[in-house]
């Protein structure tokens, strides 16, 4: 028997109008009957899938990683399993459970899948699935216009990011976790739920996203050109910590600054500090392909 979907296709995503038509012609090949509803405002998805959830099997989200992350309350409130197009810039959410940025492939793992349980994160009462920050970063995401996203994906947040670092100032952060606390002068205070993060940069080597914690980066270093190196440990997967990354672990974790920053989760800026960050265990079912390794 086929299986019934919402299907929700964010347009501004950088793929997202360009592959609407293509992303429901691969779904229907097979045998997915959809609903298809606007995606042009996700902040209206978890009313939508709360208005449908008796009438469909899952719920299919197009998108980058904070249009998915628009989707999470409505998920939540119904429990339906989340099928996955990556149509963003990034699609870290997407890398970390090995769903291919391939469209019929994406299509082939919501059709043939196995439905995985993950993690999330939650911030002052805002969830996230892969990534919340504050610092350096937040204020690239504040200046990248979306017409450079469109047109040039992750360099335009390279392009960006060096042109902040120049004139961004450390500041000072009070962090408590588990079972300890510092103070720390920091550039950036990254907090991971899932695996990567950035341009497909991973945040630990052993991290997964469903292996109930978090894990804190602050980013501790003086001049631009010990970036680099950081770089390049971070794409062949392994820990940049004690190069300058601090690495912190655990399930709540608290963090106070001087004056309010502002927190982006997923990439878009939802809460500020003081906040406090927990991870929910195995909260979301997500279909992901067969082969797929549990990152």
């Amino acid at each position: 028997m086929s299986q019934r979907a919402l299907l929700l296709i964010n347009p501004h995503a950088r793929r997202g109008r360009e592959t609407q038509e293509q992303v429901m012609e691969c779904l229907q090949q097979f045998d997915l009957e959809l609903i298809a509803e606007s995606g042009e405002n996700p902040e209206r998805f978890p009313a939508l899938i709360r208005k449908y959830h008796q009438q469909i099997d899952l719920a299919i989200v197009g998108g980058g990683d904070g249009t998915i992350n628009a989707a999470v309350e409505g998920l939540l409130d119904t429990d339906l399993p989340l099928g996955i197009i990556p149509l963003g810039t990034a699609n870290n959410l997407a890398r970390t459970l090995g769903i291919s940025s391939s469209i019929p492939e994406a299509c082939q793992a919501i059709a043939t899948g196995r439905v995985r349980r993950i993690d999330l994160g939650w911030v002052n009462g805002q969830y996230f699935l892969n990534i919340a920050s504050l610092g350096l970063s937040s204020e690239v995401n504040r200046r990248v216009s979306k017409r450079l996203k469109r047109h040039w994906g992750v360099l335009a947040y390279i392009v960006t990011a060096l042109q902040v670092f120049s004139t961004f100032r450390p500041f000072w952060v009070d962090i408590y976790w588990d079972d300890g606390s510092i103070e720390v002068k920091t550039l950036q205070i990254t907090v991971g739920n899932g695996r990567y993060y950035g341009s497909g940069l991973a945040i630990a080597e052993d991290a997964t996203i469903d292996d109930r914690r978090l894990d804190l980066h602050s980013l501790e270093i003086q001049h631009w050109w010990e970036i680099p190196p950081l770089l390049l440990a971070a794409l062949r997967g392994k820990s940049s910590a004690g190069q300058g990354v601090r690495l912190i672990q655990g399930q709540d974790i608290q963090i106070y600054t001087r004056k309010p920053f502002p927190i982006h989760t997923d990439g878009e800026r939802t809460t500020q500090t003081p906040a406090r960050f927990r991870v929910i265990p195995q909260a979301l079912a997500v279909f992901v392909p067969k082969s797929a390794d549990d990152r």
